[in-house]
């Protein structure tokens, strides 16, 4: 592991750092910001994934989210949204919404994707045992958090493993991708016409299939441009009502899907994360 970068921030250590990854095949570059803490202690982590055209430098540049991290001893991770590099396949057309920068977070099974694009594992295995062997994170108490289709990754990955992560809290996520033109773009081109295949990375039809989490966190803005097309929360709302599971579902008037939306509430959010994760 390469470190590209380290900035003191509210007593704390933000980094950057690189590293060559096996579920990929390429270089992967990711951020962590680890808070002041006792020597020898094992910090509760928050993870955050990113949506669309982002990497890891997106939420670290624009997140504001040390201040409440540091005060609170939560470790927070951005992983890249995609693998990148020579070789790397991308959009034939160069569209924004599949290929670089827009991994969905699954296994791609279809030609080229599956040489390179193996987020699911990455995110899930790969990068949490990398965090564990180089920072003072505690695997016992994990959340997990994003935006858009990060949002989307939260929500999938959380659903598919309730044991690991206390809590999952999205901003503005695509919460049924294989219902919206960004989700069936992606799920076919990486995992070919394989409807079950689609459910698995598809939170309301996993909560419709039986998933269920622990504690749901979503914020969505009611001046998102992209809410009746490719974001549809309602389809959520109506899932996790049906189903039982427990969930905070907020419609935030007049904001959009910026990250000036994403900093407002970020801070409330990684506090909710940190009642669930220590019980502040």
């Amino acid at each position: 592991m390469e470190t590209l970068s380290t900035s003191h921030a509210h007593g704390g250590v933000q980094g950057v750092y690189r590293h060559a990854s096996l579920a990929t095949g390429t270089d992967m570059t990711f951020s962590v910001f680890v808070p002041p803490h006792a020597e020898g202690a094992r910090l509760p982590v928050v993870w955050y994934l990113s949506g669309l055209t982002c990497t890891h430098a997106n939420v670290t540049e624009k997140g504001e989210y040390r201040r409440a991290c540091a005060e609170l001893g939560l470790i927070f991770v951005a992983p890249d949204t995609s693998p990148r590099g020579e070789g790397v396949a991308d959009d034939p057309q160069g569209a924004y919404d599949f290929g670089l920068g827009a991994g969905f977070y699954v296994d791609a099974t279809q030609p080229p994707f599956a040489a390179h694009y193996r987020m699911w594992t990455y995110v899930t295995e790969e990068l949490p045992a990398l965090l564990g062997a180089h920072f003072p994170a505690d695997p016992s108490r994990q959340s997990i958090m994003g935006h858009s289709m990060g949002g989307h990754g939260a929500l999938t990955i959380g659903l598919t493993f309730p044991d690991r992560f206390k809590a999952v809290s999205a901003f503005a996520p695509i919460v049924a991708p294989g219902r919206v033109p960004w989700g069936q773009k992606a799920l076919a081109g990486y995992l070919g016409d394989d409807r079950d295949a689609w459910r698995r990375h598809d939170a309301v039809a996993l909560i419709e299939d039986g998933a269920r989490m622990p504690d749901m966190l979503v914020d969505q803005g009611d001046a998102d441009p992209f809410l009746e097309e490719q974001l549809q929360t309602h389809w959520l709302e109506e899932a996790c009502l049906a189903a039982g599971q427990k969930a905070t579902i907020r419609m935030q008037p007049g904001y959009d899907h910026s990250y000036y939306f994403i900093s407002t509430f970020m801070e409330e959010h990684v506090r909710w994360h940190a009642h669930r994760l220590k019980g502040l």
